[in-house]
């Protein structure tokens, strides 16, 4: 029978001079046994530094290792690295996808870059993190620029029904609006000025490197 007696105050406090354990790492998490056995076979994809696996990484390990892993075990090891906020902060990043060697074979696509974006957005969020809308902006402003896609494209294909989502797709969308209306009044004035660009941008007090790269756009 289970011992229901009421502790004591001694029984129920930590006593003087022994300090009580965090309670971060009472709340610690058991690493999925699975996930162990990956950080040793492929150190440079499950180790301290997370990289987006290639599409096919499943089946490439199980084909790597038919003896090793359960299919479902894998799976379930596989979708919990997935959803790590480290993993999706390689894919908001803009990384490439690697296969288990570490190689680049291929990129993320756009539309998981911004979900990913979206996601580590929404965790920081929750934290009270004071700059994580400007740094999910800025993100997603460097998603588009690396996408290969206009602007408007971007939008069709990432664009959602979540309302908070879309709002900060719109102001990074507003930011790379305004800053092409900059490109393109700056090379209309070089354009008219008839300068060198050192001239031009010693004229209105820019930086030459900044004034190449502006008319290089």
């Amino acid at each position: 029978m289970t011992d229901t007696a009421t502790p004591t105050p001694a029984q129920a406090a930590p006593s003087r001079g022994r300090r009580a354990a965090p309670q971060a790492a009472q709340r610690t998490r058991k690493v999925h046994p699975v996930l162990e056995q990956l950080f040793a076979l492929y150190p440079k994809m499950f180790g301290a530094r997370f990289l987006p696996l290639k599409l096919g990484a499943y089946q490439d390990l199980l084909a790597a290792h038919p003896e090793a892993f359960k299919k479902e075990d894998l799976k379930v090891a596989l979708g919990l690295h997935a959803r790590s906020t480290r993993y999706l902060e390689a894919v908001a990043s803009g990384l490439q996808r690697h296969d288990l060697q570490g190689e680049p074979v291929e990129p993320v696509s756009p539309e998981h870059v911004h979900h990913a974006i979206l996601e580590v957005f929404k965790r920081r969020q929750g934290r009270a993190a004071p700059d994580a809308q400007a740094q999910a902006i800025a993100r997603i402003v460097a998603a588009v620029d690396n996408s290969g896609l206009g602007r408007e494209e971007y939008a069709l294909r990432v664009r959602g029904q979540d309302e908070a989502n879309n709002a900060l797709l719109d102001e990074a969308l507003a930011v790379l609006a305004q800053r092409a209306a900059k490109r393109e009044a700056l090379q209309r004035a070089f354009q008219a000025s008839g300068q060198s660009v050192e001239a031009f941008a010693e004229m209105y007090g820019m930086d030459v490197a900044e004034v190449q790269r502006t008319l290089a756009d």
